[in-house]
């Protein structure tokens, strides 16, 4: 993928060297860059966050949050593993996705609690064997690559295409499906399904 360019003046600067910078002097507590930084990335933050979370408001909440890690984590950056914006993405989607989890949980332990008092013991096996089926998944999708869970997280969790999860993650189209698949493949035989996937 080609950097961005813009024209500032008579120079032609590279947009991508502008958010390396930008960082940096993030990182050295300059809060001038940190107000460029939230200029430049914000529409694209919330636009990861809405994606995964879907509630504007919720989404909003996010997006504070994803600026005020990036502040606190500044210092960490190092270019040499991504570009800025690919690095913000991935805080983005990841601070997204945990507070869905949240939610989740949240939502199940109050739904839990409300059917304390009329659970008969067909719903406690139904119960269990879904909570279990859960922790299977989540050990399955920790046994995976590093590359092939993030593909799968941000195809699945995000509800992203391969398209988007290439774009994130700044890889050729082809190896995000081949992760993605290659993923689904190893989650479908450690889980021991028998459909093809």
């Amino acid at each position: 993928m080609r950097p961005l360019r813009r024209a500032r003046g008579a120079a032609v600067v590279d947009v991508a060297d502008d958010e390396v910078s930008l960082v940096l002097r993030v990182g050295r507590g300059d809060e001038q860059a940190f107000s460029q930084l939230y200029d430049l990335l914000a529409s694209m933050v919330h636009g990861v966050v809405l994606r995964v979370i879907r509630d504007p408001e919720q989404a909003a909440e996010v997006t504070q949050e994803v600026f005020v890690e990036i502040w606190r984590i500044a210092p960490r950056y190092d270019q040499h593993r991504g570009s800025p914006r690919a690095w913000v993405a991935t805080i983005a989607h990841r601070r997204a996705v945990d507070r869905v989890r949240s939610e989740e949980a949240s939502r199940t332990r109050e739904s839990a609690d409300a059917r304390i008092a009329v659970i008969d013991v067909r719903d406690t096996a139904e119960e269990v064997t879904d909570r279990l089926d859960v922790a299977r998944v989540g050990h399955a999708l920790r046994a995976l690559s590093e590359k092939q869970r993030e593909a799968v997280e941000l195809a699945y969790y995000g509800g992203r295409t391969h398209r988007e999860v290439a774009t994130l993650l700044e890889i050729p189209e082809g190896t995000a499906k081949t992760r993605i698949r290659d993923g689904l493949i190893r989650l479908r035989d450690l889980l021991g399904v028998d459909d093809e996937l």
